[in-house]
């Protein structure tokens, strides 16, 4: 069996299974009873950086989720590319991702299926180190427990492909997930501005967001098409940024958190 090890362990959340375990659950237990309780959820909007930085902003989603997880058998994850120069969405060729707490088979039957679509290739190169992916799965670990997995990495393409992909997988029974973090790198106060605007756009589902916005803009972008499609809503659940817990006021990163129903 051919499996994806986790590239970010011990570097972006813990290494060690039991820790990253009540990593995770002191993160979830933190976000307050007062955060909105969806009746459905379709689609979630999460920040990827390490845990002592965005985990408490991606935990206000998955609290959410932990309230409407039965039913929820299947996982499309989208995130950007970090490492490797790409167009289109890249599809792993391997049987499983691998964390701490273990592995989430892929869904190869359904992923053979997107490869009809254009601009969908297999590009294992794109999935070794990037960590967009990986550092969401143990928060669906704790949340759903057992799911089958579309680890979608996503560079330069249109909103339709990104949609049309989207569009395909929708099921009652598929959850939805795009990786992607805000602003990189300004100062405190300019991060503040500069997310809430994009935020601003994320709520109206604008699909013209750019990666000096947000590094997942093109499955933002997409997503955002296939929301308006679809008159879904959105709301916002967190808006912070890296120097809310820790590190340099004057290099920040923004993290939003949001929920599709």
């Amino acid at each position: 069996m051919k499996i994806r090890a986790p590239s970010v362990a011990g570097s972006f959340y813990p290494a060690d299974a039991n820790e990253l375990a009540a990593t995770v659950v002191g993160l979830l237990d933190s976000v307050p009873n007062a955060v909105l309780q969806p009746k459905a959820i379709r689609a979630l909007i999460v920040p990827h950086a390490g845990y002592i930085y965005s985990g408490f902003v991606a935990a206000t989603s998955y609290s959410c989720l932990k309230q409407l997880a039965q039913g929820i058998t299947r996982v499309v994850l989208l995130g950007p590319s970090h490492w490797v120069p790409l167009s289109g969405i890249a599809l792993a060729d391997c049987d499983a991702f691998q964390t701490p707490v273990g592995d989430i088979p892929l869904d190869k039957m359904l992923q053979q299926k997107l490869l009809n679509f254009d601009g969908v290739v297999v590009n294992n190169e794109a999935h070794i180190k990037e960590h967009s992916l990986e550092v969401q799965l143990p928060f669906l670990q704790e949340v759903l427990k057992d799911f089958i997995l579309v680890p979608l990495v996503v560079g330069q393409c249109s909103p339709k492909i990104v949609a049309d992909v989207l569009e395909s997988l929708w099921r009652g029974d598929t959850l939805i997930i795009v990786s992607s973090d805000l602003s990189h790198y300004h100062s405190y106060a300019t991060a503040q501005q500069l997310d809430l605007e994009t935020s601003q756009k994320i709520e109206r589902f604008d699909s013209n967001i750019h990666g000096r916005q947000a590094c997942g803009c093109y499955a933002l972008n997409g997503l955002s098409l296939l929301a308006r499609q679809k008159s879904l809503d959105i709301k916002r659940l967190a808006l912070a940024n890296s120097a809310d817990s820790e590190g340099d006021k004057e290099r920040v990163v923004g993290y939003g958190s949001y929920v599709l129903q």
